[in-house]
């Protein structure tokens, strides 16, 4: 998939005219590419439409203008565009109690090794971004990607054969199967260019 060109971000006050529109598009996009595995893990998978609505956002809230700031823009979040047979994700830790963040993430240090894209009886493990993480403390907020290649993409395809996301981290172990809408949604990545 083709990451974000800078001719397609809208100056600001041609993106205001068109905010609310664009936004509930993005909501409804999001919707089924919103999955929580157990109470604490959410994934939210990217495309470029969801790259573009964040860059747009980014520019918008910063009342960004100067070129060389939104190309860096650009760059940063085009990394969160998946690649040719590939998911990405924004997988989100959410602990709504705020005196247990800290001991709440430390639970899930190495998680990293433990997130799993089950389809068809084969797995893929995922792949955190390495600028995030450190040994011994992890991020509230990871970005993270499903290398399936191209065999384990097309079984992807194939709606007939089960897939879930899978965390079988020591602390933290939940499934959720991958189906309907959100199964769709995703199946639009690979199929795109």
């Amino acid at each position: 998939m083709k990451g974000v060109a800078r001719e397609q971000l809208l100056d600001l006050t041609a993106y205001e005219r068109i905010r609310p529109e664009f936004l509930e598009r993005t909501i409804a996009l999001k919707r089924p590419r919103r999955i929580s595995v157990g109470d604490r893990l959410t994934f939210i998978f990217e495309n470029r439409d969801t790259v573009l609505f964040q860059i747009q956002e980014m520019l918008r809230a910063e009342r960004q203008v100067k070129e060389e700031k939104i190309q860096d823009e650009i760059a940063v979040y085009n990394e969160l565009v998946p690649g040719a047979d590939e998911l990405s994700a924004t997988l989100m830790i959410e602990i709504p109690e705020q005196k247990q963040i800290r001991s709440e993430l430390d639970r899930l240090i190495g998680i990293d090794e433990h997130v799993i894209l089950d389809v068809g009886g084969e797995a893929v493990r995922a792949t955190f971004d390495p600028k995030q993480f450190e040994s011994d403390r992890i991020s509230a907020v990871q970005y993270v990607r499903f290398p399936l290649g191209s065999a384990l993409a097309r079984k992807f395809r194939e709606p007939e054969l089960p897939a879930a996301l899978r965390v079988e981290h020591p602390n933290y172990r939940h499934s959720t199967p991958l189906t309907g809408e959100s199964r769709r949604s995703l199946l639009a990545d690979l199929c795109s260019d």
